[in-house]
């Protein structure tokens, strides 16, 4: 089996597409409890992961303001923004 590819290096559809696969693992398979709390704790990490790619799509998207032409501008984010 390949070596894992660090979680913090994964984009979402990877992190969440392996978390996935370890929900079914975990869900399916009768597994040693080692490795079945070795899974726990990569889907653990996968699910933080997709957390935080999440919130910085959010945040650039809250960071598009309209323009006057019926469009939308991408604006510096700032703490104290009207928007």
């Amino acid at each position: 089996m390949a070596k894992a590819k660090p979680v913090d290096q994964l984009n979402y559809e990877h992190a969440f597409e392996e978390l996935e696969s370890i929900v079914e693992q975990l869900q399916t398979a009768d597994l040693p409890l080692e490795e079945a709390l070795s899974l726990f704790e990569r889907g653990q990490a996968l699910s933080t992961r997709c957390n935080e790619l999440l919130e910085q799509a959010e945040l650039k998207l809250r960071q598009l303001t309209p323009d006057k032409t019926q469009g939308y501008l991408e604006t510096e984010f700032s703490e104290d923004a009207d928007h």
